[in-house]
């Protein structure tokens, strides 16, 4: 902590709060006792009561062992161990650009469409009954007030474990299928300052999304490619290449000069994966394309810096 306060990276260093801070403790080896698959932590008689969620990987021994309570009030064991069944898959030729949206969670290049669950809308009367329970208790950190802020914190933990499920599912399947995934690199964090979307925007987690597709690729071998934010896959023909002068979002399906006819999100996503697959040879940024007087669109690309 005073590393990275004198390196300028963080401020003063500050212990806990005992109220508001996570509560957790981690144990190192010498500090806990795993066999049969029971865990007795320091200074326990007894192994503790685990429901585990999965079994460890066989011969694999855990080098640290982290208790903690999330908001919820539930008690979570996690064990660090290296899982030598973490292997990279069998190389493919697939590849897959994806353009995330709030009708449909993700479109791919394939042309299947992804709904968004909307797990904070199915959940939003019980959220709100919770809160106007928790607003009318007096302030302070009354006992009746704990509770009310326990009762808000597990339908928010319901929220959150529906959402993270379903991201790995859809994750994993996607890293198994494809060698290669195109993504768009888009500044959510200044998307949720429109105050009409971002509460839409926030329960669809695409930051969640492309984290877990980058750390789920590097398990396996795979590449995920991020392009430019500002390339406009939208208005850009995937058949022929033209730039359209406006794609309004209420415009879900148009048809080119050239004859065809889109649908606006998979035609993003083709798009993606074409612009993806080209910064994947060439290892350059893409940057918007601009139209040429005949309406014709101009590859430019501009280079990354790149670390030694």
């Amino acid at each position: 902590a005073f590393t990275n306060f004198f390196g300028r990276r963080a401020r003063y260093p500050r212990f806990k709060s005992r109220k508001k801070s996570r509560k957790s403790a981690e144990y190192t080896a010498s500090a806990f006792r795993f066999r049969d698959g029971r865990l007795t932590l320091a200074k326990m008689t007894e192994p503790l009561d685990i429901v585990w969620s999965r079994p460890l990987p066989e011969g694999a021994l855990p080098s640290t062992v982290t208790v903690s309570q999330d908001a919820a009030g539930r008690w979570y064991v996690s064990l660090l161990c290296e899982d030598p069944s973490v292997q990279p898959l069998p190389a493919t030729e697939a590849a897959v650009g994806i353009d995330v949206g709030l009708d449909h969670l993700l479109t791919l290049s394939t042309g299947e469409k992804v709904s968004n669950p909307r797990h904070e809308r199915r959940d939003r009367a019980r959220l709100a009954k919770a809160q106007r329970r928790l607003a009318r208790k007096a302030g302070g950190d009354g006992a009746n007030r704990r509770k009310a802020r326990g009762k808000v914190a597990k339908v928010y933990a319901r929220i959150t474990d529906c959402r993270r499920d379903h991201l790995h599912k859809l994750t994993t399947r996607l890293v198994r299928e494809n060698q290669t995934i195109v993504i768009e690199d888009l500044a959510v964090r200044n998307m949720v300052k429109n105050a009409g979307l971002a509460r839409a925007i926030s329960d669809a987690a695409w930051s969640k999304f492309r984290g877990m597709l980058e750390y789920k690729a590097r398990w396996y071998g795979r590449e995920v490619i991020a392009i430019d934010r500002w390339f406009p896959s939208s208005k850009l023909c995937s058949a022929c290449g033209t730039l359209q002068d406006r794609m309004p979002l209420n415009v879900r399906e148009w048809t080119c000069d050239c004859g065809t006819t889109h649908d606006r999100d998979v035609n993003a996503a083709k798009s993606i994966l074409a612009v993806g697959l080209t910064v994947s040879v060439c290892g350059a940024g893409v940057r918007p394309q601009r139209s040429t007087p005949g309406g014709q669109s101009a590859m430019k690309q501009k280079p990354q810096r790149r670390e030694p």
